[in-house]
């Protein structure tokens, strides 16, 4: 077959470039959705970019101490906001081990005890979830063991308490040791093992 020429009318998007969309041909499983699923995605993609304005709002407010009044739609969002203010906590904390393992926390914060011969200091974390998908305290487990990891506190020193802010419950926990020393195990287990296979130690 013979061309006459190459096509040289590709346009540039600047604007786009880094970014993906909804329905992108690398995850073109949306080539076989029906309206109803289209729907249901674009629905899930806006309840997600409500979601980050949110966490930004929120952690706006945080910062200046700007307290919240209630709002019929978002029942937690004033509490959170409030309880994080009145804590002193600090919000949107990105928590580094290695990096293979860091994250950033809604807020926390760590109060050291001066003189207690059980505990060093008193960490508290609170998680903002704009969704409705059920939760766990694990995420806020693995916050924490990360905390730990970076500033070489032991777990079994630590006296604190989770929270989880969803829908119109607040979750409470006081923070259990045992499961608080399991994460940390785990994560310092599984670093070394992805190094070792990275230097060619693990096949």
């Amino acid at each position: 077959m013979l061309y006459d020429g190459r096509f040289a009318g590709f346009r540039s998007h600047p604007k786009l470039e880094g970014t993906h969309a909804l329905f992108s041909p690398s995850s073109p499983a949306w080539l076989r959705y029906t309206p109803e699923k289209v729907i249901e995605r674009l629905n899930t993609a806006r309840a997600s970019a409500l979601g980050t304005e949110l966490h930004e709002t929120a952690a706006r407010n945080i910062r200046r101490g700007i307290r919240l009044m209630d709002h019929p739609e978002y029942p937690t969002l004033a509490p959170y906001v409030n309880h994080a203010i009145d804590y002193g906590m600090v919000p949107e904390q990105t928590l580094f081990y290695t990096l293979n393992f860091f994250g950033t926390a809604d807020t926390i914060s760590y109060d050291v005890y001066d003189d207690d011969d059980r505990f060093d200091g008193y960490l508290r974390i609170h998680d903002l979830k704009t969704g409705v998908s059920k939760v766990h305290m694990d995420q806020l487990y693995a916050y924490a063991a990360i905390f730990c990891l970076e500033y070489e506190i032991k777990p079994f020193r630590v006296d604190g308490e989770l929270r989880i802010y969803q829908g119109s419950d607040i979750l409470y926990e006081p923070i259990d040791r045992g499961v608080l020393a399991s994460a940390y195990s785990t994560i310092k287990a599984w670093d070394q093992l992805i190094e070792q296979h990275r230097s060619g130690g693990l096949i």
